[in-house]
């Protein structure tokens, strides 16, 4: 019996010297996150209060071996810095993506903060180039992930205008297993010089299926819905060409496109989303726009900008405008 209790006492005295243990690695590790935070000199702005980033390379050096726990620290100040009722700006992203570069050298392992990235930093051309710059690393740590390569092309389509370079990665996406089997079609239509709606379409709904928040979910809807009139505004373009082939006259009213001798439509497609309720409905038609003569539907009262939303476009062209810039001042 005493040789029982004995043996009892000495794995309960192995327990708690292993507990003393992994207790003194926590607080070492979170020692060591300090040290790190404070031994660097900030590199935020000053409006974004008192967190400052670390160099990742001295990060690294100063991390004692417990890269693991400091990445941690400063992934919860990635996620506090975006989270609350907070607008992403330029300089916010920018910090993100310091935040986000840490993370990843200390534990490059890591997944969802590359998805992370790609989500928020949108808002200038800089802050889309570190987003992919990181999303290249995640890629590189994750190989066989199809969701990193979808996002990185993503960027290169929607807020770089970079449709080469889109569908280059789309392509490898589409040999990794779990990959969706329009991916291949999509780096297709990526090559073309068409590459608008159908692109548009097919990311977005990916992107709904994705999406967190009802707010992102919303976007994403009005903008298929969106989409979706755009694509029936251009059917009956094609129908208004063979009119006037035909009548070797302009349309003055849409409707005339479903009269006469042989009708080229059977009926108007509706000018109003599919996914709009009954109760909601407002009666829109589709008219000919007098400021630029062409087919509307009242619903929007104008046609859909290409591949994105005109500010997003607008802003799009700058960047590569003032990347064009920049490349002949360097020549």
């Amino acid at each position: 019996m005493p040789v029982i209790e004995e043996g009892a006492s000495r794995r309960r005295g192995a327990r708690f010297r292993q507990g003393l243990l992994g207790l003194g690695v926590g607080l070492l590790g979170l020692f060591v996150a300090d040290a790190v935070h404070l031994r660097n000199p900030p590199l935020a702005g000053e409006s974004l209060g008192d967190v400052f980033v670390p160099d990742p390379a001295v990060a690294g050096l100063v991390s004692l071996g417990f890269g693991a726990v400091v990445s941690d620290f400063y992934w919860l100040q990635a996620i506090q810095a975006a989270g609350g009722d907070v607008r992403i700006t330029p300089e916010l992203g920018a910090h993100l993506g310091q935040l986000i570069d840490v993370v990843t050298t200390l534990n490059p392992w890591v997944d969802h903060p590359y998805r992370f990235a790609g989500i928020w930093l949108t808002q200038s051309e800089q802050n889309v180039r570190t987003a992919n710059r990181l999303l290249r690393r995640g890629i590189e740590k994750h190989p066989d992930d199809w969701r990193n390569h979808y996002y990185l092309g993503f960027n290169h389509f929607f807020y770089l205008l970079e449709n080469a370079e889109a569908a280059e990665v789309l392509e490898g996406a589409s040999r990794l297993a779990g990959a969706p089997r329009y991916l291949p079609r999509l780096a297709a239509r990526l090559k073309s010089e068409s590459a608008d709606l159908e692109v548009a379409s097919v990311f977005l709904q990916e992107l709904l299926r994705g999406a967190q928040g009802e707010a992102a979910r919303e976007s994403y809807r009005s903008a298929l819905d969106e989409i979706e009139i755009e694509q029936r505004a251009r059917q009956l373009d094609g129908a208004r060409v063979r009119f006037r082939e035909l009548e070797g006259r302009d349309i003055e009213t849409v409707d005339e496109l479903t009269r006469g001798a042989t009708p080229l439509l059977g009926a108007l497609p509706s000018p109003e989303p599919s996914s709009l309720p009954a109760s909601l409905r407002r009666g829109s038609e589709w008219i000919v726009d007098p400021s630029d003569n062409r087919i509307v539907s009242t619903y929007y009262g104008k046609r859909y900008q290409l591949h994105v939303p005109a500010s997003d476009r607008e802003r799009a062209e700058g960047w590569a405008r003032e990347k064009e810039l920049r490349e002949a001042a360097g020549r």
